[in-house]
This record gives C-alpha cells, sequence and structure tokens, in this order.
C-alpha cells in the first residue's frame, strides 16, 4: 500500500494549469521527493521519463552543446527508448543540482517548449547553492516536499480513524475509545517520524528494530552530506551544531546558546554553519518576536532565535531516546522539556501555513512557544505535552495584546471555549480546518 502524499493536489493543479513553468520540488533529502514525482506520472501521465542526474553524470553532455530544448529532448528520447510526447509524458530530472546547464535550460524550455511537462527533484541546500547565472530566476513553478505528516500517516495506517478525524466538522470532544487509539498512533509517528523508510520499516516484520536502523542510516548519510558543500574546516562546526541540538531543545529556556555547542563558540564563527543546515532543510530557525505586531517578520529580533530538527523522528534518534519509553505512559511526550512535541506542532504548521513561525518573549516574564499570522490575526500558541494546561505566559500575552484566537495543543480532548481552542497533540494537523469553521 502507498503512502498517499497531499502535496500531489497540488502537483495535479500545476499539471492542469495554462501557466505552468517547469517546476523544482524541493526538499531534504530522503523524504521521498523522487518516490513522489514518480507516482504522479505513473498516475497522471501516459508515461514518464526519468533523468538522475547524479547516478548518470554523462547526461550533463546533452545540455553542455544546446540550448535547444527540441535537440535536448531528441537526446533524452533516444536514451528514454522511445518519444518524449508533450502533455502526455513527464518528463522528470531527479537531482538536477548536479548539473547546472540542466538547471539553466529550464529557462529555454519554459520560453520555447512550454507544452512539455517538466518536474525537477532538488536538495533544497542544492538548489540555493546553484550559480546565479545558472538559475532560470522567474521561469520555473516551486513546490517544497516535507516529511510525512501525522495526517499522512495516519491515512496510511488506520483508514477508519483518519477519515473520522477528516470528517470533523464541530469541537465536539471524541469519544475515548477513539481518542486512546489515535494517541497509541500518534505515539508510533513520534518513533518514526516522517521519512518514508522509517514509517515503512515500522509497520514491517521487524519493526521498531528495523525502523531504528533506518532512521540511524539516514542520519549517517546526513552526516556524510555534510561534507560536500563546505570546505573541510566548516564540516566539524556543521557536526557540532547538529549534534547540541538535543541539549539546546533541553534547557528550559530553549533559545540558541552558542556556547552549547562548544565552549567558547562564538556567533561570528557558526553562522555559515548554521545557515548551511537551515538551507539544506535539516533544521528550522525561529526567531523571537519583540512585538505581537502585523506584519510579524517586520519584529524579528535576529539575536535570539530557537532552532528544532525538520523532523520528530530524526530528533528523537538523535537524542538517543530508546523505543521503550512507548510503554511509560506518555513520556514520549514530556521528554526533555517537551521538546517533541513542540518540535512536531512546527513542523505541522509549517506544513499547513507555508511560513516559519516566530516565538514571543517578554523577558523572564512569559513565553510563547510559537506565534502564527493567519490572513490578517496573529494567533498565539502554546504547546503542552501532558493534561496539564495552566499557563501563566498565555493569560500574560492574551491580556496584553487580546487576540481574537488562541491555540493549545496538549493531550486534552477537542474543545473551544472563551477565544482559545484546544487540539489534542494529534490533530495539529488539522490545524487550518479548524480555523475554518470558527
Amino acid at each position: 500500500m502507498q503512502i498517499h502524499r497531499r502535496l500531489i493536489e497540488k502537483l495535479v493543479k500545476w499539471k492542469q494549469s495554462r501557466l505552468r513553468n517547469p517546476l523544482i520540488l524541493q526538499g531534504a533529502r530522503q523524504v521521498g521527493k523522487t518516490y513522489l514525482l514518480k507516482s504522479f506520472g505513473d498516475a497522471y501521465y501516459e508515461s514518464t521519463a526519468y533523468f538522475n542526474f547524479e547516478k548518470s553524470p554523462e547526461l550533463a553532455q546533452f545540455f553542455e552543446h544546446s540550448k535547444d530544448p527540441m535537440r535536448i529532448l531528441e537526446s533524452l528520447s533516444v536514451l528514454h527508448g522511445r518519444k518524449i510526447n508533450p502533455e502526455s509524458t513527464l518528463i522528470v530530472f531527479d537531482e538536477i543540482q548536479e548539473c547546472n546547464n540542466a538547471l539553466n535550460s529550464l529557462k529555454y524550455f519554459a520560453e520555447e517548449a512550454p507544452e512539455y511537462h517538466i518536474a525537477c527533484a532538488g536538495s533544497l541546500l542544492g538548489v540555493a547553492l546553484s550559480k546565479g547565472s545558472s538559475f532560470p530566476v522567474g521561469k520555473v513553478d516551486f513546490q517544497t516536499l516535507y516529511p510525512i505528516s501525522f495526517r499522512e500517516f495516519l491515512n496510511y495506517s488506520d483508514k477508519q480513524l483518519y477519515s473520522y478525524l477528516n470528517d470533523l466538522d464541530s469541537f465536539s470532544a471524541i469519544p475515548d475509545l477513539f481518542f486512546n487509539k489515535l494517541l497509541e498512533k500518534f505515539k508510533l509517528y513520534t518513533i518514526s517520524g516522517g521519512m518514508p523508510n522509517s514509517i515503512i520499516a515500522l509497520r514491517s516484520g521487524n519493526g521498531v528494530e528495523m525502523c531504528e536502523d533506518v532512521l540511524r542510516n539516514i542520519i549517517m548519510a546526513y552526516r556524510l552530506d555534510f561534507s560536500k558543500h563546505v570546505d573541510n574546516n566548516d564540516i566539524q562546526k556543521i557536526s557540532y551544531i547538529w549534534d547540541s541540538i538535543p541539549s539546546q531543545l533541553s534547557k528550559e529556556n530553549k533559545k540558541f546558546v552558542y556556547r552549547v555547542v562548544k565552549s567558547g563558540a562564538r556567533a561570528r564563527e557558526y553562522e555559515d554553519a548554521l545557515s548551511w543546515l537551515v538551507n539544506a532543510g535539516l533544521i528550522y530557525k525561529i526567531y523571537r518576536n519583540e512585538k505581537a505586531n502585523l506584519p510579524l517578520k517586520a519584529y524579528d529580533d535576529l539575536s535570539a532565535f530557537k532552532i528544532y530538527t525538520h523532523d520528530v523522528g530524526i530528533l528523537r534518534r538523535l537524542s538517543d531516546l530508546k523505543p521503550s519509553v512507548l510503554a511509560d505512559g506518555n513520556r514520549i511526550f514530556t521528554e526533555f522539556k517537551g521538546a517533541l512535541s513542540e518540535n512536531f506542532v512546527l513542523q505541522s504548521l509549517i506544513n499547513q501555513f507555508d511560513e516559519i513561525p516566530r516565538y514571543w518573549s517578554s523577558g523572564n516574564l512569559a513565553e510563547i512557544d510559537f506565534l502564527i499570522q493567519f490572513e490578517n490575526d496573529i494567533i498565539p500558541i502554546e504547546v503542552k505535552s501532558n493534561t496539564n494546561v495552566k499557563s501563566k505566559s498565555l493569560f500574560y500575552y492574551r491580556k496584553k495584546y487580546d487576540p481574537p484566537l488562541s491555540i493549545r495543543y496538549s493531550l486534552n480532548n477537542l474543545q473551544y471555549a472563551n477565544g482559545i481552542l484546544n487540539l489534542p497533540l494529534f490533530m495539529a494537523d488539522f490545524t487550518k480546518q479548524f480555523l475554518a469553521i470558527i
């Protein structure tokens, strides 16, 4: 059974658009970009012509001596073994960041051969580091593929529970029988995270053990990738930051502190390494907001920020938190100051709102985990990793700014009262759905 990715609906709209440009599907490594594009081609086209610039570097020769799309297509058709037809063939350029000339050719496909459907997969970092003269500015469409969400995981693992949540259109409490089943599914998701191979491994015969191996191998692959685009003297700095993430998130105040990375570390020495991890899509950098005013980004405090990983399963494995924690109630959500819960909610918000949230604090008086800008409202968000939802910070914020709506994620049941929407943690992916009915 395939894992249905919700992004495929956006790919269908791209296919049908009259203003379609060649598409670049970005995302961190191993989130399933190649698989999604091949599945899209199989489902919505008569054929898929697939070309991988990393596995077949000789492909670059087709783009070195000509920028004429038709000549390039002739050569690719020969390699493909049959004619590449406009409209009915999806052309997939995988790992396109490995060939600057191919990246540049997208401009000419957009201008001279717009009837051909070209979708490219590339790592966030590789595309970001492509030379400016090679990038077809304004001639490509972009989509970003994130790790598999809990919503997608649930659709894959229990369609009945998925349908139940998907069809909710009121704030009535979820019956205990369903709530407890959903909570158990969510615990499993927190173990595997959203890496496709880790989820598939979790549901295999060896289950958790194989899932652990998959996540370990992904982390090792990331470490090897550190050396691909940086100088040798920066590799160690990237590793130091990456390894410090669990320690950064275990503090009461999760603000990023350079001395946690390494004793005596200074910002100017590690800024490039930090940016590398952000550009690679492996971490999110969440700035502190000084004033909860519109637009949020205008009030960023660039000197204060938190960092989280791109996937909750990777964070758990990086932290060496063993899957056996599942046997101990809700401990998996409360370990190292609820960092897994916060990381999960952040992933969910970014996936739904396509914006990086901020966090807010007022000296030592109060701190709000996240702020999101939805339409013309700023919504404060608190993440609680258990059922105890008492919060002086949210009370302080609401008194100061009087927001029309506040959101709290916790292990309590669904409820909306007095301007506070309480969503169970496992319903974070349905936030936008409920904002539409408030």
